[in-house]
């Protein structure tokens, strides 16, 4: 796929959540505008799942696992008519990323290699120092989902998962460039372009 489409399989569906719970906002009150953005996101997600099958033939997993996990949370919301099971769903998908990699590191297997094996080439230090400190982030980002979901009104919390996840987990993954380079496997071809 194109870094565009990708971009919106990824994030179009944030992008409806917002802009449908502001919009419904404007008409209904809180919980409605919530129930609203849910069914949206949800809807949203539908799609983006299904143009990325049909481009690629395949969904990535990290959607996949999350798209799954919206539906329940989602559908529990609008079945409930209780805005708690979407707050508390990125609690649990992050707690699941979380569970998964530092499991993976206990097994001695650092997961994030499968994952992201083509964009980094990193020798197996960098593998389990980085799977490890992502383990740490997620789950830090689930402790403040929960301090933000449980303590702020729905706005804020709205405001933080669409802008504030997206620029904690850029930031912290810009903070990783440091330890990337130190463990990074250095390729044949630019051995060869080094010794020009």
């Amino acid at each position: 796929m194109t870094p565009r489409l990708n971009a919106a399989i990824e994030y179009g569906p944030l992008a409806v959540f917002l802009a449908a719970y502001f919009v419904g906002n404007r008409f209904l009150d809180d919980t409605g505008a919530i129930l609203a953005a849910t069914g949206a996101i949800m809807a949203a997600t539908v799609v983006a799942l299904s143009v990325a099958w049909f481009v690629q033939r395949r969904v990535p997993k990290v959607p996949l696992i999350s798209g799954v996990l919206l539906m329940l949370f989602g559908g529990l919301t609008l079945w409930l008519q209780d805005p708690v099971f979407i707050k508390m769903k990125p609690t649990i998908v992050y707690l699941l990323f979380s569970t998964v990699l530092l499991g993976g590191v206990v097994l001695r297997r650092p997961l994030l290699k499968p994952l992201l094996g083509t964009a980094w080439q990193l020798d197996d230090t960098g593998w389990t120092k980085l799977t490890i400190r992502f383990g740490l982030f997620f789950l830090a980002m689930a402790s403040l989902n929960e301090l933000v979901w449980r303590t702020q009104s729905t706005d804020f919390w709205v405001s933080y998962k669409v802008f504030g996840t997206m620029g904690l987990i850029l930031v912290f993954t810009m903070l990783q460039v440091g330890l990337i380079h130190r463990h990074q496997i250095q390729t044949e071809s630019e051995g060869a372009d080094n010794t020009d």
